[in-house]
């Protein structure tokens, strides 16, 4: 038995006014936002390119982010529920966010808006994407606030009791706090990558930072869901007698690959052509 970990009842709530509740959650979610568009102004700045195209940049991101992360939980881990209960898709406030979903939806909401801006795609993303890893550092800190997706028991010394999470009576012990396994990680690879764009003097090579990223972060993903409790555990048992591997797991693959493919392109792998520069016009 475990008699060393850390007692966590951490209220999600900041403060309440009637029916209307501040959460950590979502504070923290704003606040990603908040200190990306304060990163992605620097970098803006640095390479002459007008705030005006971040502001549209950042309406894009919020609104992808967030449509994509809630889709992707509902279409990846609850599709049944949610066909037959198709509003309850729009009611975001229940909870349920999917970081594969948001990583889809940024893609394809990038891919619309350098074609509707006429900028390079790679470009856009390698710089992007150095801002979404500081934010899955905060997001992944309002999970643990919310004392949601944490991991299998432990008796590990740092290891969370996740009070708020089961009935008083229960005693099954402490439990992994993958929640910081996950945002540690974020912010390692945020720092990673941040130092890397000033080292090449924010002339990165097209497509680089984007594959890193992609490759760290859903690579780290991969390994943390081996401790990580399944969020919808019927569908979880089933792919993992069949596959071997959780629903997290398996759509981390793809994003590794994608992540390697982009990494061996901007060395050149795959073609000839000098890739270290490209040219803004805006």
């Amino acid at each position: 038995m475990n008699i060393l970990y850390i007692t966590w009842n951490v209220d999600p709530e900041i403060v309440r006014i009637g029916s209307f509740a501040v959460r950590w959650y979502g504070l923290l979610f704003a606040f990603g936002f908040f200190l990306g568009y304060l990163i992605m102004i620097k970098i803006f700045r640095k390479e002459g390119i007008p705030i005006k195209v971040l502001d549209e940049l950042t309406t894009y991101m919020v609104i992808g982010t967030v449509v994509g992360a809630r889709l992707g939980h509902c279409l990846f881990y609850e599709p049944s529920y949610y066909l037959h209960h198709p509003m309850r898709i729009f009611m975001v406030w229940e909870g349920g966010l999917a970081s594969h979903g948001a990583g889809i939806a940024i893609v394809l909401t990038i891919l619309l808006f350098s074609y509707k801006k006429k900028l390079p795609f790679l470009w856009v993303m390698d710089r992007v994407v150095i801002t979404v890893a500081l934010a899955g550092l905060l997001i992944r800190t309002g999970n643990l606030m919310n004392s949601e997706i944490f991991g299998y028991t432990t008796t590990l010394p740092w290891g969370f009791q996740f009070v708020r999470a089961f009935d008083p009576a229960d005693t099954i012990g402490a439990r992994h706090p993958t929640q910081l396994y996950e945002g540690l990680s974020y912010l390692a690879i945020f720092l990673f990558l941040w130092r890397y764009y000033y080292k090449k003097n924010g002339k990165p090579a097209p497509g680089f930072i984007f594959g890193m990223f992609l490759s760290l972060v859903f690579g780290a993903r991969f390994f943390i869901e081996f401790v990580k409790k399944p969020q919808v555990q019927v569908l979880e048992d089933a792919l993992k007698i069949k596959t071997g591997m959780n629903l997290g797991q398996l759509l981390s693959i793809p994003f590794v690959i994608a992540g390697i493919i982009l990494i061996l392109y901007s060395k050149g792998i795959f073609s000839r052509k000098n890739k270290n520069t490209e040219t803004l016009a805006v």
